[in-house]
């Protein structure tokens, strides 16, 4: 997934960045709200981590106005307000979780996959594909029963693709979603991590159609 986090605590903002992108997540990281504008504007994302409390206002009528201007970009609320009324102040303006700081990183990665699995349309972490069974919430992976290990990356790319099943998602696409706006990314990182995809899971598992993208296999 593509993730904007929106954090003007430098340090947090860090740890944050470095669990996600540890994760095979890219990041995109702004303090400021009207910096939350312009790359939202410049790139889709599939998720925002939203603290409410920013240098150029509240994170609260910068979402309302997301879900006024028909935006439905799940949103997890990263804050320090712990009242209950606070919670759910932020859930009715139309985040789809709330988590309150401190926070352990790990609960964050879980949050985070357990929300992009609803919005892919299939909230059950198990998915089977052929000879692969795939549990999404562990990363674990087993093709016909031996365990497969994949980087990052490869599971990044994976999960992009495993969520739009039958899609066809071009090049450019599969980097948005695997790299941030700074990062440099070479002509052929995406072939590369098809092709070792291919061999750990098997040539039919990523169909490509010559010139326009790649699209999940049909077992």
């Amino acid at each position: 997934m593509r993730i904007l986090l929106i954090e003007d605590d430098m340090v947090l903002g860090a740890a944050v960045r470095d669990q996600i992108v540890g994760d095979g997540h890219s990041l995109d990281w702004v303090q400021r709200l009207d910096a939350a504008g312009d790359a939202m504007a410049g790139a889709t994302h599939d998720l925002l981590l939203l603290d409410l409390m920013l240098p150029d206002g509240r994170g609260i009528p910068f979402l309302r106005r997301l879900r006024s201007r028909g935006d439905v970009t799940p949103v997890i609320i990263l804050t320090a307000l712990d009242q209950v009324s606070d919670r759910i102040e932020g859930l009715n303006a139309g985040a789809d979780d709330y988590l309150v700081k401190p926070f352990d990183l790990e609960e964050l990665s879980a949050r985070i996959g357990s929300v992009g699995r609803r919005y892919s349309g299939n909230p059950n972490p198990i998915v089977t594909l052929g000879e692969l069974d795939i549990d999404m919430a562990a990363r674990s992976l087993f093709r016909a029963g031996r365990a497969v290990m994949l980087t990052a990356r490869e599971w990044a790319l994976f999960e992009a693709l495993l969520a739009r099943p039958g899609q066809l998602l071009s090049k450019a696409q599969l980097e948005e979603k695997l790299y941030a706006f700074d990062a440099e990314v070479e002509s052929n990182t995406i072939e590369v991590h098809v092709s070792r995809l291919r061999k750990k899971l098997g040539a039919a598992v990523i169909e490509t159609e010559r010139g326009m993208g790649y699209r999940l296999g049909r077992p």
